[in-house]
């Protein structure tokens, strides 16, 4: 069923994203499982007042790249759980009122997926055509020039068999020939399997490199200096990437998807990892007729400079190109990227929190972002990540730390005196329960925000205008829905601010500077240094 004259609940919800072996470990073992979400739902649901979770893989896997190296579609890793406690997290999420969106990973397997070790098998193999295997050149040498994003050639030697194996990310992961009929449906089915589970969504994984050029021609040099990803990526970046991956034929497999979905009741919602900063581009991939991907996900904050004028342009690029009432979605913080406030420091985090939370469409937050997480610097002896021990720059693991709940040996994450990635060093200071009692604290901001959001149809489902005619520092923007209208504001300066802001009226319901909650507004509005303001 649709919500109010047909805004469905991905539209405005906010999600949270979870790194499940890192948010809470229940068993002793130093990694997260499926039962601490199951035991933290309370905190997600009530204290924090999100609307939906997404769920890293959890699925089967030899964990060459953290379970995004699939060796089963249909079953829980035992170091996370079992299908039971999946089915008991699904159950009580919907009891708490939240959706629950999980990972899917279409382009590829792990090599020890049953269907790989089959294809590998033998040339002659039924298997054989679920993944991509070329003859050599006639010097020995692989087949193209495509390059995996991991480093290195995209094509490893089969030695039992004389042929190359295609895949885009590692080795260990073979990439499926999504041209193949009989892959799809399988692949399709295995949503399924998922979706009668009842899941809320998918989050679909690296799907652009699903759908290659068919003839395989090789990628041309990079000469411009393009970034093709919401951060640089080493000797991968010396190519345009333009036959490895996003193929025209994408947008079909796009609306079978969206076809799957839609044999289910109540709705289903599919949030997909593009990496397109052209807005015009990626709103192609709603569909002509909004029926291919629910929401590409938008990484244009992240690539984005932090000022008034860079993020009011990012914001605007894509409110002109997204077609009505396509779904926006907002990110600023990941599994594969340095930690939020990291990168922006104390201040920006907290105009951070302000913006996503009060943007038309469904901001995605990283777990711990709503603490200011910090990104931890990993030992050589520590570190985890194959991405980062080949290139140390690249290297995703100080993003990825337990999460801080509290001051307790391990962060209140684990009773293991040795967690599988080092909690953060601030984390005695820095955790769930220090901020809770905090009320200036970011978490505490964050809750506010939430609170005011899930009160206010102007945020949930307001229209989005920008306010002109503020200081060159200043982004601001208005959210109405019928009679009501919401006015927000960010100053992006170290120097306060004093504007007239004709019919710009009432009370800061919140601020990223506390005090000035429940001042009233009327005609001119002053703002602190860095200072964010959402007035009602």
């Amino acid at each position: 069923m649709s919500g109010h004259e047909g805004h469905e609940w991905w539209q405005s919800a906010v999600l949270y994203e979870i790194y499940p072996r890192s948010f809470k470990d229940t068993t002793g073992d130093g990694v997260g499982d499926l039962q601490g979400i199951v035991e933290k739902l309370d905190y997600l649901s009530d204290t924090l007042g999100v609307d939906a979770i997404w769920i890293c893989p959890f699925y089967p896997s030899p964990m060459a790249d953290f379970g995004y190296d699939v060796a089963s579609y249909r079953d829980v890793d035992p170091m996370f759980g079992d299908l039971e406690t999946f089915d008991r997290l699904v159950a009580r999420a919907h009891e708490s009122g939240l959706k629950v969106i999980i990972d899917f990973v279409p382009n590829h397997t792990s090599d020890q997926h049953p269907w790989f070790i089959e294809s590998r098998s033998s040339r002659d193999n039924p298997r054989r055509e679920w993944y991509v295997w070329r003859d050599p050149k006639p010097d020995g040498s692989p087949p193209n020039n495509w390059l995996s994003v991991f480093g290195g050639s995209a094509w490893e030697l089969d030695e039992h068999t004389g042929q190359y194996y295609l895949h885009s990310f590692l080795k260990e992961q073979p990439d499926l020939d999504w041209r193949n009929p009989a892959v799809k449906e399988a692949m399709f089915d295995n949503m399924r399997f998922w979706l009668d589970r009842g899941v809320d969504g998918f989050r679909v994984d690296a799907v652009l490199f699903s759908m290659k050029d068919p003839d395989e021609r090789v990628n041309p040099p990079n000469t411009e200096g393009l970034q093709q990803l919401h951060k640089p990526l080493g000797a991968y970046g010396a190519q345009r990437h333009v036959h490895d991956q996003g193929h025209p034929d994408i947008h079909g497999v796009f609306r079978q998807m969206r076809e799957v979905l839609e044999e289910y009741e109540p709705p289903r919602t599919s949030l997909a990892e593009l990496h397109i900063f052209d807005p015009k581009q990626l709103a192609a991939y709603y569909g002509g007729d909004l029926d291919e991907l629910h929401m590409p996900t938008n990484f244009g904050l992240l690539k984005a400079p932090w000022s008034a004028a860079g993020i009011r342009g990012a914001v605007e690029g894509l409110e002109a190109a997204i077609p009505k009432p396509g779904a926006l979605n907002w990110v600023l913080g990941s599994h594969d990227d340095r930690r939020l406030a990291t990168r922006l420091g104390e201040d920006a985090s907290r105009q951070a929190a302000v913006l996503l939370l009060t943007l038309r469409g469904s901001p995605t937050l990283y777990y711990g972002d709503e603490l200011g997480m910090r990104e931890a610097e990993i030992p050589p002896g520590r570190q985890q990540d194959p991405w980062g021990m080949a290139e140390p720059e690249l290297g995703r693991d100080g993003c990825r730390t337990p999460m801080q709940w509290s001051a307790d040996p391990g962060a209140g994450f684990t009773d293991s005196p040795e967690p599988w990635l080092p909690v953060g060093r601030d984390y005695a200071e820095r955790n769930v329960e220090a901020q809770l009692a905090d009320p200036d604290s970011l978490l505490n901001l964050y809750r506010r925000l939430l609170q005011l959001r899930r009160g206010s149809a102007a945020l949930r489902r307001g229209a989005y205008r920008t306010v002109g005619g503020v200081p060159r520092d200043c982004y601001a923007f208005a959210r109405s829905e019928s009679l009501e209208r919401v006015f927000v504001a960010i100053n992006f300066s170290a120097a306060p601010l004093c504007f007239e802001a004709t019919g710009v009226s009432g009370r800061i319901a919140v601020s990223t500077h506390r005090g000035n909650e429940g001042t009233e507004v009327s005609g001119s509005l002053r703002l602190q240094p860095h200072e964010g303001v959402v007035l009602v």
